[in-house]
């Protein structure tokens, strides 16, 4: 798990050659236990590592024994000692014990197919000086980022948005698009960003980048790879061996290990999992809130942590400190993401970063399997929403500002593209094959979109700016297959969700109650903007040049009003509070410098 960044300038008098050290430092976060960087013609390749595997002799860039091949990578390599052994049985010799060296020679063996044999969470930038390409790579279902800026007949690249910022000619601009899709989503879609020129490697995509140009392919397809799953055995026996296999890889580290404990299906079934690999107490985090007016998730944990003897940290959150975190938190996103859950995962990484460097989540098992309310909605409700929002059978229809159109609160460049904020949805429901059923064709929707673009990434961002690694064993691309081609009773029974995970699960979690109705984890922004609160809010709002660039101040007011009258709109609220820190923190000030952990939320002046 580290940081990494680079550029390819096949022309090298044009565009900006940028200086590694400042590379290194706008990603230092990423990666605190060391850095290094490759600069070799038009290429130039940085890296910011967080030493997993074989933390003495892991140092990248790696390279091939002959020179040629350079790599740095982000991530973990799953399956790297299988792939090892199989490309040391023919031939080849390493030099390190790192996971990633073995792309190297995977890359040498099996040319531009490489990643057929690759499993696991990675991004990475691989420079062939013997044919002069450079090959930037995403893993399957995205769960490290990749952005990519092309400028001047040159290519960047790198792990989080800032670091390209310094390439820009001035200041970044914000994309309309991408923007529209953060209102109304609370988070950017597909390849757009909310940066002008700033596009993302899509999960699943290898890009050949050479003098000639950027060839794109796509190495894993989900609808594409269904197309073979249709003999897997649909059973318990079948799903024990292969998560078995999942957790066996997903356990290698040469550092100790943790688990975020919610109390609920996915993070339980973990735990229940890890504790049968490791004969030392494993350190469990728990957070939850004193407000009566959102689910406690702390005593569901606390009763899991007694029965399987974890070494458990409870995090007693309040108003006040997650409010002070919100500017650091959105540092941190780098992306424009508005998730609540970002405050509370910022704390529970900063607490277990004192103890660990690797940590399991159970990021992907409603997706995967089914959990959400959401696929649980009557088809004559889906039709009736479709008839208004066509495109995704009724899924997915509404937007967060939809309801306070009225207020006229965005200029015109912005209300046009609010039009087509579902464009990326729409695109993804209507790739996929005939023969799904709707209930497929929605978790679909949600894994190309709504997972790598808001959850995954928050994961990512959220940890890494604390140095520490996340790790998704329900999203292993074999679990997602297996759980996209189980027949739907499998997945949602009257009102019941992720029915086969809750079976399997009662086999590793006998009398535990593993069927009660999920309550998922909220954050009490409706408490909290009121009063005082709210009146700063505005100031902040009005005082924002970045919100007033795309926002009427009469509108604004309005909007405010509204919320004080009836608080019903504490969401479109939260959203562009955001964008006015995002904006200052990276568009008005001078650089994407951090601000502290534990600050006024408010712009300062406001």
């Amino acid at each position: 798990m580290c940081g990494i960044a680079g550029w390819y300038l096949p022309k090298c008098t044009e565009g900006v050659k940028p200086n590694p050290d400042d590379l290194r430092r706008i990603l230092q976060h990423r990666g605190p236990d060391g850095h290094g960087s490759f600069v070799d013609g038009p290429v130039g390749l940085v890296h910011t590592r967080l030493a997993i595997i074989d933390p003495v002799g892991g140092q990248q860039p790696l390279y091939s024994d002959d020179g040629q091949l350079a790599l740095v990578a982000n991530g973990e390599i799953y399956n790297h000692v299988e792939l090892r052994g199989t490309l040391a049985a023919r031939g080849y010799r390493f030099t390190t014990h790192s996971d990633c060296e073995p792309l190297l020679y995977a890359y040498r063996e099996y040319g531009d197919d490489f990643l057929q044999h690759v499993e696991g969470m990675f991004a990475f930038a691989l420079y062939d000086r013997s044919r002069s390409r450079l090959l930037l790579g995403r893993d399957r279902l995205g769960i490290k980022p990749l952005f990519l800026l092309l400028l001047h007949d040159a290519v960047y690249f790198a792990s989080e948005m800032k670091a390209l910022f310094p390439v820009f000619d001035g200041r970044p601009k914000i994309d309309p698009i991408g923007l529209a899709q953060y209102l109304q989503t609370g988070f950017t879609c597909g390849t757009n960003t909310v940066v002008q020129g700033i596009t993302r490697v899509s999960p699943g995509e290898l890009l050949v980048i050479t003098a000639e140009g950027i060839n794109r392919s796509r190495y894993w397809d989900l609808r594409r790879n269904m197309n073979s799953l249709s003999s897997l055995p649909a059973t318990e026996e079948y799903f024990t061996d292969l998560i078995d296999l999942v957790m066996r890889q997903h356990i290698r580290s040469d550092v100790p290990y943790g688990l975020f404990l919610s109390g609920g299906v996915d993070s339980s079934v973990l735990l229940a999992l890890l504790s049968r690999y490791t004969q030392e107490p494993i350190r469990t985090y728990s957070v939850g809130f004193a407000s009566h007016g959102v689910p406690n998730e702390l005593p569901a944990a606390r009763a899991l942590s007694e029965r399987f003897g974890t070494i458990h940290t409870e995090i007693h959150l309040d108003k006040h400190a997650l409010l002070r975190r919100l500017p650091f938190a959105v540092w941190s996103a780098d992306e424009l993401i508005s998730d609540y859950a970002n405050l509370p995962t910022s704390m529970l990484a900063e607490r277990a970063s004192a103890d660990l460097k690797v940590v399991f989540s159970g990021e992907g098992g409603d997706e995967v399997f089914a959990g959400y309310g959401r696929y649980r909605t009557p088809a004559i409700q889906r039709c009736l929403r479709a008839l208004g929002s066509p495109g995704t059978g009724g899924f997915r229809t509404r937007g967060i500002f939809d309801r306070v159109r009225h207020l006229h609160i965005f200029k015109q460049e912005i209300n046009e593209c609010l039009h087509d904020w579902r464009a990326p949805l729409v695109a993804a429901w209507g790739s996929t094959p005939r023969k799904w059923t709707t209930l497929q064709r929605m978790q679909y929707v949600d894994l190309v979109t709504w997972l790598p673009d808001d959850l995954l990434a928050k994961v990512d961002h959220m940890l890494m700016s604390w140095g520490m690694e996340g790790r998704v064993p329900f999203l292993d691309h074999r679990v997602v297959e297996f759980g996209l081609m189980l027949e739907d009773n499998l997945k949602v029974h009257r009102r019941s969700g992720k029915v086969f995970l809750k079976r399997w699960g009662t086999r590793i979690l006998p009398g535990h109650d593993i069927w009660s109705r999920k309550r998922g984890f909220t954050v009490p922004i409706r408490e909290w903007l009121r009063g005082d609160t709210l009146d700063r809010v505005e100031r902040t709002l009005l005082a924002s040049p970045t919100v007033c660039d795309w926002c009427h101040p009469a509108g604004i007011t309005r909007l405010l009003a509204a919320q004080r009258e009836q608080p019903r709109f504490s969401f479109p609220i939260w959203l562009l509070l955001h964008l006015a820190i995002w904006g200052h923190l990276f568009l008005e000030q001078k650089g994407p410098a951090a601000p502290e952990p534990d600050q006024d939320p408010f712009i300062p002046g406001a």
